[in-house]
């Protein structure tokens, strides 16, 4: 038996997906410990917009330690503090016209929901959230109970309360219209549900499905809430950062909300760190009143300041995903061209994109064939049926093509025996988009 099946806990989920030891990482790509390559279209997760080991972030990290400078330190003034501060506010607040005052919450995403939650109560005084269906938001209780996926929701071993799951976008294929439901029973006082605290939203659903919100949709719930005094958190952790095209994933839609959590790729190399963006007339804390112990990782300020000067000074990444993204989206449209009966749907925006199979056993199966080929993909949904790909916002065009080549190989490997003949006169055509 191997160390990791000795001690580890059974929780564990990717290595099981990917079976081997990972040892080194450079840009978009893994390496194993027998020296295997495998390019990255997982990415942390979300959590390496700027790849492994990014060389420039590293150099900022490896002398900010080699300075014996400040590690660890809570919720003390600090220079690396500073500077971060400095730079979110001169890099993306101001440019932006976005006025928020900053939480350090704690190291992960999770972390930055339960302060959201937290604050819309205490602010409004009252209990109940409004989340949608196939969101995902955390692994904590508060998290959770705002959380779709019933498998997760079940590990909690306690009710999940004052929260109310709503239609996301399209739910029911626009049988019927936006918010008709939420509106009728915020609007009816027999309805039972109570004026909500706020209402929690991812603008694309990561984990849900690589569902994707309109604009328009985003829009009208933005005035729901600003008409009836319900606070509006979007939830920014996978989808901020640029993995959109803009920094933030609501910019495209033109709402402000009034609460944003950050997570993952927002120290920009890796390093566990969160916040939550509040307006500056909800900063109502008493000090101390929600801490942790690790709301300083001075380390992920520096890389996460840099990150910021480097890559958000101009328009250049942004561009730069939102042509890639829509490589991305020509290819999978021509997969779903190739096999018209199999009712296969391209999604996402930016490079958060998706590819939905019929079931959650071909999205796998195609996730371990393209395993086997050197790639690292994951499925997402509520039934693991769409095949999920977040790759490094600086992949190169060569990587994304290799990937993109790889993708089809296994979605046609996987379908050619079981698929009905494919259109190859879509495909053909739509290989060349």
């Amino acid at each position: 038996m191997d160390i990791f099946s000795k001690l580890e806990s059974d929780v564990r989920s990717y290595s099981r997906n990917w079976p081997v030891v990972f040892d080194r990482a450079v840009g978009s790509t893994m390496y194993d410990e027998r020296g295997g390559a495998y390019l990255d279209f997982f990415a942390g997760a979300g959590a390496l917009n700027y790849g492994h080991n990014n060389p420039e972030l590293k150099e900022v990290l490896i002398d900010y330690l080699a300075g014996d400078r400040v590690v660890h330190s809570l919720d003390m003034y600090t220079s690396a503090r500073r500077d971060f501060l400095e730079a979110l506010d001169e890099v993306i607040l101001q440019p932006r016209n976005l006025d928020y005052k900053v939480v350090f919450p704690g190291p992960g995403g999770a972390n930055a929901v339960e302060a959201a939650l937290k604050l819309a109560r205490k602010v409004t005084g009252r209990e109940s959230v409004v989340n949608f269906t196939n969101a995902f938001h955390g692994m904590t209780l508060g998290a959770l109970s705002v959380t779709g996926n019933s498998l997760k929701r079940g590990g909690a071993g306690v009710p999940l309360v004052h929260a109310t799951p709503m239609p996301y976008d399209d739910y029911f294929d626009g049988d019927y219209p936006d918010f008709f439901y939420l509106e009728r029973l915020l609007d009816d006082a027999g309805s039972g549900l109570n004026t909500p605290a706020a209402v929690i939203v991812e603008t694309v659903q990561g984990e849900g499905g690589i569902n994707t919100a309109r604009a328009e949709w985003l829009r009208q719930l933005a005035d729901i809430c600003r008409e009836r005094e319900i606070l509006l958190i979007v939830d920014d952790i996978q989808m901020g950062c640029g993995r959109t095209g803009d920094f933030f994933s609501f910019e495209e839609s033109g709402i402000v909300p009034d609460i944003v959590c950050l997570s993952k790729s927002i120290s920009g190399y890796g390093i566990p760190m969160a916040l939550t963006l509040v307006r500056p007339d909800l900063d109502i804390w008493q000090p101390g009143e929600h801490n942790g112990t690790f709301r300083g990782i001075s380390p992920a300020f520096a890389t996460a300041a840099a990150a910021l000067r480097r890559y958000w000074s101009d328009d250049r990444l942004k561009d730069s995903t939102i042509a890639k993204g829509a490589k991305v989206e020509s290819r999978f449209n021509s997969l779903v061209a190739r096999y018209p009966n199999l009712d296969l749907v391209a999604k996402g925006r930016g490079l958060a994109r998706g590819l939905q199979f019929p079931d959650g056993e071909t999205a796998a199966a195609v996730c371990r064939v393209a395993f086997t080929r050197g790639l690292l993909m994951e499925t997402s949904g509520p039934d693991g049926e769409v095949m999920k790909i977040l790759p490094p916002l600086t992949i190169s065009d060569d990587e994304l093509e290799r990937g993109l080549a790889i993708i089809e190989e296994s979605v046609l490997m996987v379908l050619g025996a079981s698929a009905p003949a494919p259109v190859l006169a879509d495909a053909t055509e739509g290989s060349r988009a």
